[in-house]
């Protein structure tokens, strides 16, 4: 499974407070919003995101008094997964006498300002329960913590999305017609850093009609970009590993389609044929942005988390 993990370490955390009481396995996961205000701008700002984990974090531990935020994983609207408590280690979020029977997953949305969770965030969220299930033994089970907990976690609209299953964002997505050729999404699928959406996962599906080992689960990291070298070798394109218009449209084309003018007057890199817009009639996209590297705490307050409850499951949790 692809997951964009943030380890502690990236985030900045501090250290626990002593030894986390440990889990086997679960029935499943738990999820949870802030409670208070999220600033909308966390969208646009992965920052602003970093900055409200290590709040919450400081919450928990200076306001809560427990040895470590209170959350198993943490989620925000990027796609991103915080690593807080981990798997097989005891939450302390769910509730006093709740907290062995589910991991504890915050989506970074609050009772106002971000309410509605976006797309990214609800992958993120789903990504956490598939990692937990996979390396922490959590079961099936997808739950707010208003279900067993009188409280208004996870929110309305959370909520709303729990209950009627916690489905993907697009529900997979109408595939296309295998003779159609669709349009060029217009921005450079490439890796580093992992790239997600429906035209990842379009492209991915393509590919593996042709023929090559890929899964199509929207998500460009390092598997799809090897088969998009081998791709582009396969078609003698150049093997930079970056899905852009000359390889996008070879996937879809047919045999009939090949080109058939000289190498010199058709570019073989998606690379070549952004650094001269002219040979393509619509201009080339820029480059992703670098990601951003993970910053110290802002010095602008984080929405705390949900207040304050009883002590959890074990002392010392």
């Amino acid at each position: 499974m692809a997951i964009d993990l943030v380890s502690r370490a990236a985030w900045g955390a501090r250290a626990p407070r002593g030894s986390y009481s440990r889990l086997t396995s679960t029935r499943g996961v738990k999820v949870h919003y802030t409670g208070g205000r999220v600033d909308p701008a966390i969208v646009d700002d992965h920052a602003k995101c970093v900055a409200m984990v290590k709040s919450i974090q400081n919450f928990h531990m200076d306001g809560n008094g427990w040895m470590d935020t209170g959350y198993s994983m943490i989620a925000c609207p990027h796609r991103k997964v915080f690593v807080g408590r981990g798997p097989h280690n005891l939450p302390a979020a769910n509730g006093a006498g709740l907290n062995s029977g589910h991991y504890a997953v915050l989506g970074l949305v609050g009772n106002s300002g971000l309410v509605t969770p976006p797309d990214g965030l609800l992958d993120a969220i789903l990504d956490a329960v598939e990692y937990l299930r996979d390396k922490g033994g959590a079961g099936k089970e997808i739950k707010g913590h208003r279900d067993g907990y009188s409280t208004d976690c996870p929110g309305d609209a959370l909520y709303a999305w729990v209950r009627k299953g916690a489905p993907r964002p697009g529900g997979g997505g109408q595939q296309p017609d295998p003779g159609s050729t669709p349009k060029w999404p217009g921005r450079l699928l490439k890796y580093p850093p992992i790239m997600r959406g429906e035209d990842v996962r379009t492209w991915q599906r393509q590919m593996a009609r042709l023929g090559y080992a890929i899964e199509a689960d929207g998500a460009y990291g390092p598997k799809s970009k090897a088969v998009c070298v081998t791709f582009q070798k396969d078609r003698r394109l150049d093997p930079d590993g970056i899905v852009g218009p000359l390889t996008w449209n070879a996937a879809f084309a047919s045999a009939a389609r090949s080109a058939t003018a000289s190498p010199a007057a058709v570019p073989t890199s998606d690379a070549a044929l952004i650094a001269d817009p002219a040979a393509n009639a619509d201009p080339a996209p820029a480059a992703d942005a670098a990601p951003v590297a993970e910053p110290e705490a802002s010095s602008e307050a984080a929405p705390p988390a949900e207040p304050a409850r009883s002590e959890p499951d074990t002392p010392g949790a």
